[in-house]
């Protein structure tokens, strides 16, 4: 009796270790003596301890961080980048049985198509072109990750370190520019306020009278603000009478 009540022990415990619950967001690859027999989906599944092991892969999107790389530019610039790359199992079957460790892969693949495109493009482009450039690592990256039965769903330039007189350089040359811009503006400043001075002039000079009034206006304001200094104006007009007198 004892052996009997053993013996059903055994049998349960053997037949509830072969009962397997899949999640919703995982595949399941089962190996039967080491061959691929098949995918098993979502919920529960039974396998048959011993001779069969089931492999779990997860279908969600996920990340790889790429660590930061010291790259030279296409001209002679060192620089320091990394990215991260998003990417998700589209074929389980091939995830385990075409490499070891896709994920492992799929970083180190990653890290040595962002160092061979980056060094093949300039500063002035790496800094200004992002997109692009990541769109070029992305596809480098998912032609082999198609093999691995992964698909890489984008790849996203982060940091890039510029060396410190690089750094210093760049922040002269944004200053340099911003002082050429506000001379710039300065002096189309004074070429409207000149233009415009000077087609005041030419119409209050056609109006009889005008620049004697123009001239009051002026003598009014400083009257009003506190000074030591007298100011004695003569009108234009008078001016120019006291001089044709002198001439006689």
């Amino acid at each position: 009796m004892e052996i009997i009540i053993f013996l059903a022990v055994v049998v349960l415990i053997f037949v509830l270790s072969g009962l397997k619950v899949i999640n919703q967001y995982e595949r399941g690859v089962i190996l039967t003596l080491g061959k691929f027999t098949g995918l098993r989906q979502p919920g529960l599944q039974v396998v048959i301890p011993i001779f069969q092991r089931l492999i779990r892969i997860d279908i969600r999107t996920n990340t790889i961080d790429i660590p930061k790389q010291e790259v030279i530019t296409k001209d002679n610039v060192t620089v320091n980048i990394d990215a991260v790359v998003y990417f998700k199992v589209v074929n389980a079957e091939k995830a385990v049985l075409e490499v070891s460790n896709f994920i492992y892969a799929s970083s180190q693949f990653a890290q040595a198509a962002l160092r061979d495109v980056t060094g093949n493009v300039e500063l002035d482009s790496l800094l200004g072109k992002r997109d692009e450039i990541s769109s070029q690592i992305k596809q480098i990256v998912d032609v082999q990750a198609e093999k691995w039965g992964i698909d890489i769903e984008n790849v996203n330039l982060q940091n890039i370190e510029l060396p410190q007189d690089m750094k210093r350089a760049m922040a002269k040359q944004a200053e340099a520019e911003r002082e050429r811009r506000a001379v710039i503006i300065t002096a189309e400043g004074e070429k409207a306020s000149a233009q415009a001075v000077s087609e005041a002039a030419g119409i209050l000079s056609k109006v009889t009278g005008g620049i004697n009034i123009r001239t009051l206006q002026t003598i009014e304001k400083i009257a009003m603000e506190q000074s030591q200094t007298t100011l004695f104006v003569l009108p234009a007009d008078l001016i120019d009478t006291v001089g044709s007198l002198v001439k006689k």
